[in-house]
C-alpha cells in the first residue's frame, strides 16, 4: 500500500475544504470541545487561535470574527493554516497546564487541550483573554505531551488578531518531531516498537503474545522459542491461572507452531482450544472465560481456527462458530456494533476493536468450505461497514466508537485498522471503501508513537463497566504499554507485508 506523506501533523487526513471540524475532547459535564481547521496553501506554516479559556467571554466572539475574516480570504492569498478553537473551557472550570491527575478522569479540559494541540503541533498558538492558566509557558517551555515545545503568545481580544502575524513562522518543534515520525516506514516503526515490546513472556496472554508475534514476523523466531521455552518443557503451566487473556496468548505457540512444525507447541495451542469441548468430546455451550464481555471474540475465536488449521480437526471450527453464535447474541448490537457486555449498551473502543481483529484473524485460518465461513465473513463485514463511518478526522476510533468527543483510543486504532488492512489484502474488503480507513489510521498511529515506543491514549485494562460514564473516564496512558505496543506492532507488520 502506498502511502501519502504531507507535511504537518494529522492535517493530512483530511480533504482541503472550507472548514474542518473536530469534537477535540469532552469537559467534565460531557460537553464537547470544539476546533475548526482552515487550510492555506500547501506546505504552509500552522497557526492556532485559542479563545473562551475563562468560558464564554469576549475573546470567544474575537476569535469567531477572526476565523470569518481568515475564511474570506481565497485560499491562495493565505500564508498559513488556521486553527481555531473558539470555546476552550465551556464549563468555566479551573484549568492547569502541563495538566495533572489521570487523562482524561482528572482535568479532562486541560488533558483534551494539551494532547490535542501536541498531536497537531502547530507552529504558533495565540491565546486570546485575559487569564490563559499557564497554557502559554507550558506549551513554550515544556515537551508537550512528549512531542515538542511550541512557541505561544498570549494576545488581547480584539478583531486584528491575526494582522499582527509576522511574515516568515517557522516550524515548531513539536512540528518537526511530528513530521519525523509521519516519515517513518512500516518496517522502521516496527524495527523500534520491537526494541521495546515484546522481550518477555512471564505471564502467558495475549498482552506479551501480541508483541512476540509481531517478533516472529520481523524473523525472531528463535528469541521467542527462548522465551516460550518453560511452557513447552513443563517447568510452567500456560493455564496455571486460565482465564480469557490465557486462551489469546496461546496464539504464540500456535504461530510458532505454524512457523516451526514443532509438534510441541501445537499441543500447546491444542491444549487451549480443547478447553471448548467436555472429557467426551462434546463442543460445549461456550468457551469458557468470556466473561459476558465482547474481547472473547479476540480471546477464544482465533486459537480455535489456528488449531484447526494446523490439525485439520473440523471441530475446532465449528466450535469457533457456535462461539461466536454465543457471543453475538450477548454483545452484538442491532446497529452492528458490539456493547462491551450487557451492563449497557455503550460501544467501547477496545470492546469493538477486539471483534474486528478476532474475525480477521479467524477468517484466515478458516476454511472457505465450510458451512459457517460465509456467515463468520458477513459478520466481519457488517462490523467493518459499521465502524467506518465513526472514525474521526484525526484517523481515529474512539474510546467509545459512537460517542463524540470521546478520547481517540490508540490501541483500538491499531486493532481495527489491522483487521480493515488484512480485509483489503483478502478480498474481504473493498478497497476503495477502505484503504484510505487505513492509510488515514496509520500516520494517526505513526503521529502518536514516540521512537522509545510511549504510546498516546492506550486505554488501560478494563473489565465490563456499568455505565458510559465509566467507560469515557478510564485512564488514557501516556506511556509505554505492552497492550497498546503489540497491537501497534502487529499493525505495523501487516503494513509492512509481514
Amino acid at each position: 500500500m502506498k502511502l501519502r506523506i504531507i507535511s504537518l501533523t494529522l492535517l493530512f487526513v483530511l480533504p482541503q475544504r472550507i472548514g474542518e471540524r473536530w469534537d477535540l475532547g469532552l469537559t467534565q459535564k460531557d460537553v464537547s470541545i470544539e476546533a475548526i481547521l482552515t487550510w492555506g496553501p500547501p506546505k504552509s506554516p500552522t497557526v492556532l487561535l485559542i479563545g473562551g479559556m475563562a468560558g464564554e467571554d469576549e475573546s470567544v466572539g474575537t476569535v469567531r470574527e477572526e476565523l470569518r475574516a481568515f475564511q474570506a480570504i481565497p485560499q491562495e492569498r493565505r500564508t498559513y493554516s488556521l486553527l481555531t478553537i473558539p470555546l476552550a473551557n465551556p464549563d468555566r472550570t479551573r484549568l492547569a497546564f502541563p495538566p495533572p491527575g489521570v487523562a482524561y478522569r482528572d482535568n479532562p479540559e486541560s488533558h483534551a487541550l494539551w494532547r490535542w494541540i501536541a498531536v497537531h503541533a502547530p507552529d504558533l498558538v495565540l491565546i486570546a483573554g485575559s487569564d490563559d492558566f499557564g497554557l502559554g509557558d507550558a506549551l513554550s517551555q515544556s515537551v508537550v505531551a512528549g512531542i515538542g515545545r511550541i512557541p505561544t503568545r498570549r494576545v488581547a481580544p480584539k478583531v486584528g488578531i491575526l494582522d499582527s502575524l509576522p511574515k516568515d513562522i517557522p516550524p515548531s518543534e513539536a512540528h518537526k518531531e511530528i513530521e519525523r515520525r509521519l516519515s517513518r516506514s512500516p518496517r522502521q516503526l516496527a524495527d523500534e516498537l520491537a526494541q521495546v515490546y515484546g522481550h518477555d513472556f512471564d505471564q502467558p496472554t495475549y498482552l506479551p503474545g501480541m508483541a512476540l508475534i509481531g517478533q516472529m514476523r520481523l524473523g525472531h523466531v528463535s528469541d521467542v522459542e527462548r522465551l516460550a521455552a518453560p511452557y513447552v518443557d513443563g517447568s510452567r503451566d500456560p493455564l496455571a491461572r486460565a482465564s480469557s487473556l490465557n486462551l489469546a496468548g496461546h496464539l504464540v505457540f500456535a504461530e510458532l507452531a505454524e512457523r516451526t512444525g514443532n509438534s510441541k507447541y501445537l499441543q500447546q495451542a491444542r491444549k487451549a482450544a480443547d478447553l471448548g469441548f467436555t472429557d467426551t468430546g462434546e463442543m460445549k455451550q461456550s468457551m469458557p472465560f468470556h466473561d459476558e464481555m465482547s474481547d472473547s471474540v479476540f480471546m477464544a475465536i482465533p486459537i480455535l481456527a489456528k488449531t484447526g488449521k494446523l490439525t485439520g480437526e473440523r471441530k475446532y471450527f465449528d466450535m469457533a462458530a457456535r462461539h461466536l453464535t454465543f457471543m453475538q447474541k450477548l454483545v452484538l448490537r442491532s446497529d452492528g456494533l458490539y456493547r462491551h457486555s450487557p451492563l449497557t449498551e455503550a460501544a467501547w473502543g477496545r470492546g469493538n476493536a477486539f471483534p474486528a481483529l478476532g474475525l480477521a484473524l479467524t477468517l484466515s485460518d478458516f476454511p472457505k468450505d465450510h458451512p459457517e465461513y460465509n456467515r463468520i465473513l458477513h459478520a466481519f463485514q457488517e462490523h467493518m461497514a459499521a465502524l467506518v463511518p465513526l472514525q474521526n478526522a484525526d484517523g481515529m476510533w474512539l474510546e467509545v466508537v459512537d460517542h463524540p468527543g470521546a478520547y481517540p483510543e490508540f490501541s483500538a486504532t491499531a486493532m481495527i485498522a489491522t483487521a480493515m488492512l488484512r480485509g483489503i489484502r483478502n478480498g474481504w474488503l473493498g478497497a476503495g471503501a477502505y484503504q484510505t480507513r487505513v492509510e488515514k489510521a496509520w500516520q494517526a498511529i505513526l503521529a502518536r508513537t514516540a521512537p522509545d515506543g510511549r504510546l498516546m491514549d492506550v486505554c488501560e485494562s478494563t473489565n465490563k463497566q456499568r455505565s458510559l460514564d465509566d467507560y469515557l473516564h478510564r485512564a488514557a496512558i501516556l506511556d509505554r504499554d505492552p497492550r497498546g505496543g503489540g497491537m501497534a506492532l502487529i499493525f505495523a507488520t501487516e503494513m509492512a507485508g509481514k
